[in-house]
């Protein structure tokens, strides 16, 4: 194996993970693929990572974490919570939907390593929550929603339009009324909120 001229961090450790996962699938990737790919032993991998889990642990949270900074911002931005709220719930129906009809192959290879990294998949939905709750909170306190229990409503939130999000889900996703179904179930979370 040629020697990389690159310098090996972390960060290209996980892109090449991530073509390897793509090209072999998750039962079959092993940390000598990923090594052989960047051109190093697969001891320097290790010395990014220390196991195969923890390698496969940081590529679940770096595919997750794609969609949550994104949305990150939505949450942050200095206007009307109803505004934020549907456009916050469409982006994280079109990301998940990408995610799923843009490369099946690794959509079902992500599938495999949350089941794995179920911490992952915690830490990912209290993040989601938080943002939520953060839009809800803004909304309760200009007066746009009601809440007496805003981490309670958030989370009520993102469980009612978990049908467009949950990755268990994503055959629904192309079916040819989807975006009607979420438009149509937004509109119901938006008016409960309201109080209306």
């Amino acid at each position: 194996m040629a020697p990389s001229t690159e310098t090996l961090t972390a960060e290209r450790i996980l892109e090449a993970t991530e073509e390897v996962l793509r090209r072999y699938g998750p039962a079959k990737a092993t940390v000598v693929d990923v090594a052989r790919a960047l051109g190093v032993s697969h001891g320097s991998v290790y010395r990014h990572f220390r196991t195969k889990a923890a390698l496969r642990e940081a590529v679940t949270e770096r595919w997750l974490d794609r969609t949550s900074r994104a949305l990150a911002g939505i949450a942050a931005e200095d206007r009307g919570a109803e505004g934020r709220l549907r456009d916050w719930c469409a982006a994280l129906f079109t990301a998940k939907r990408h995610k799923a009809g843009d490369d099946p192959e690794l959509f079902a290879t992500y599938m495999v390593l949350i089941g794995e990294n179920s911490a992952v998949v915690e830490r990912h939905v209290a993040d989601l929550v938080a943002q939520l709750g953060r839009i809800v909170g803004d909304g309760v306190r200009a007066g746009a929603f009601a809440s007496a229990d805003v981490p309670a409503t958030a989370r009520a939130v993102f469980d009612a339009t978990v049908r467009f999000h949950d990755p268990a889900h994503a055959r629904d996703w192309a079916h040819p009324g989807a975006d009607a179904e979420f438009a149509a179930l937004v509109d119901l979370v938006v008016r409960g909120l309201k109080g209306a």
